[in-house]
């Protein structure tokens, strides 16, 4: 420091001491609400019967999450690869009414509720059907393939009376929870950035999955799956790693950027799609037929802030992470399972840099009316402003079940979702914007009147 410059022990006791904040970090073991699916036996009356249509890896979750609530019972499955009709009922564990025809389901009077969890391109069609068939939801991520389909579901909804959840289950987890407690509390103060990532660098993540060896063209309703698709001759790669294709999928948006949005937009309040989105990557690695990328990064704008969102299939150094940066501190997410707080110094401080540069007549002027300006107390009472607190949900937390149960409760009691058709349509063109900048090679515009993108 130079000469005559202000002291050390001046520059700590006018609020620049950085080093007492996070002196003694803290680490909160989050206290899971009281289950919405009560532990005592369900009344006959209050029983819950579903079926699922698409039972694949997601699917298969899905209903074995749902299993796993009181007074909920599986009676029917649909899918268009018999082996997964009998996959469906050892994970049931009982025989189930099975079909390969989806539209024989909304036949039955007993049933209460449908899980979808299809191919993307199939969403919209079946959802709107169980819907005019009074059956509830529970649809997976992304709920739509096309951005008119969107709004389509929501009609369906309002016009028919029915529940419908989107599956990504951030919207009812209590990290996220809390981390909307905290942002609301100021203590972020002004939050203008965003950045979040999923990278996976591994066959299974980047949805190559084996081929099993009774599938063919017995065995799977090809013309079925193709639905609205482009015709193409019987392929099983696009059957069985569909993700990889636009023609059924919406790729890395619609696998993995919808969770990391629907963490942003349930903190941060967000409501409606970004104003713009501007994507770059390319297919690099698994260059196996597909035409989605494998590493996709995507800069969205949003009112008073711009969010960064990246996924890369071929490197997971990084893993998982969102991070949330305001004018007062700053909300990392690692995975699902912790949130860390870490508090800015924002107190005044004297300004070092460009004063050193003054005449030494200055320099001790204006520092002599900076503490003037600034009184500090004795610093045997500076204590530590903030603490870095980290908080973590408890190891039996399920994310998923907790979606589950929010979605189970609407249907028995008629309360909106936690993820409703209109959160998850504003997820979901949030990642149809993603797809139309990287495809077009445009800035994506949202027209808000004519509910469509544009450049």
């Amino acid at each position: 420091m130079a000469e005559n410059s202000i002291s050390r022990r001046d520059f700590m006791r006018m609020g620049a001491g950085a080093t007492l904040i996070g002196s003694s970090a803290q680490v909160v073991l989050l206290e899971p609400a009281k289950a919405l699916a009560s532990p005592q036996p369900i009344p006959p009356s209050d029983r819950l019967r579903f079926a699922s249509i698409g039972t694949g890896v997601r699917g298969c979750e899905d209903l074995s999450t749902a299993l796993r609530a009181p007074g909920v019972e599986m009676v029917a499955v649909s899918d268009l690869w018999d082996s997964r009709l009998t996959a469906a009922q050892e994970h049931a564990g009982k025989k189930l009414d099975t079909t390969k025809d989806y539209r024989r389901i909304f036949d039955r009077k007993d049933i209460d509720f449908v899980i979808v969890a299809t191919m993307d391109h199939w969403h919209a069609k079946i959802v709107e059907d169980a819907c005019a068939a009074g059956k509830d939801v529970y649809c997976e991520k992304p709920m739509t393939h096309k951005v008119p389909e969107g709004f389509g579901i929501i009609g369906a909804a309002q016009k028919y009376g029915r529940m419908i959840q989107v599956g990504s289950q951030r919207r009812s987890s209590m990290l996220f929870a809390k981390a909307k407690e905290i942002y609301e509390s100021g203590a972020l103060g002004q939050v203008t950035a965003v950045e979040a990532w999923i990278d996976r660098n591994d066959s299974s993540g980047a949805w190559v999955y084996p081929i099993p060896p009774d599938a063919n063209e017995n065995t799977i309703d090809w013309q079925q799956f193709l639905g609205d698709a482009p015709k193409v001759p019987f392929n099983l790669k696009r059957f069985f790693r569909w993700r990889g294709y636009s023609d059924y999928g919406a790729g890395l948006p619609g696998d993995l950027f919808v969770h990391l949005l629907t963490g942003i937009y349930t903190i941060l309040g967000l409501e409606g799609p970004p104003q713009k989105a501007v994507s770059a990557g390319g297919l690099y690695r698994w260059k196996d037929g597909r035409d989605e990328p494998d590493l996709l990064w995507t800069l969205y704008t949003f009112p008073g802030m711009t969010v960064s969102i990246r996924c890369n299939l071929n490197n997971q150094s990084q893993g998982e992470t969102t991070r949330i940066f305001g004018t007062k501190g700053t909300l990392e997410f690692q995975d699902e399972e912790s949130a860390t707080f870490t508090p800015e110094d924002t107190r005044p401080q004297p300004e070092q840099y460009s004063v050193e540069s003054w005449p030494k007549k200055l320099r001790e002027e204006y520092w002599a009316k900076w503490k003037q300006d600034h009184p500090a107390p004795p610093l045997d009472s500076v204590s530590v402003l903030e603490q870095v607190r980290t908080y973590r949900v408890p190891n039996d937390y399920d994310e998923d079940l907790a979606h589950m149960e929010n979605f189970l409760d609407a249907v028995r009691t008629r309360k909106p979702c936690d993820e409703g058709p209109v959160f998850g349509n504003w997820t979901a063109i949030a990642c149809h914007m993603a797809n139309y900048s990287y495809f077009n090679k445009v800035e994506a515009v949202w027209d808000e009147q004519a509910k469509e993108i544009r450049t």
